[in-house]
């Protein structure tokens, strides 16, 4: 048996604990170190759009002012969880 150490994305913690599975079928963890600002997170996401990564790409580009289809158009994601992430912030 092999286990993997799994690392939060934020703080780089190995405080983290399975916290069931999402709809898609994955293992969700969540992290429980202190000072962490992320609750839970997925490994391995299965839709682009929702990667941290992306996300940081979707408010560059809302701040240089493209607008939500040409950001979807570009990043090939479709324009919902750009909305979504925009009306976060």
């Amino acid at each position: 048996m092999i286990l993997e150490p799994v690392l939060c994305p934020d703080c780089s913690s190995d405080d983290i604990v399975r916290h069931g599975r999402s709809p898609a079928g994955k293992d969700r963890y969540k992290c429980r170190h202190q000072e962490c600002q992320r609750s839970t997170f997925i490994r391995n996401y299965t839709y682009r759009g929702y990667l941290p990564e992306v996300k940081g790409q979707i408010t560059e580009m809302a701040l240089n002012g493209s607008g939500i289809r040409d950001t979807a158009r570009v990043l090939k994601i479709s324009p919902t969880p750009v909305i979504e992430l925009l009306k976060k912030d």
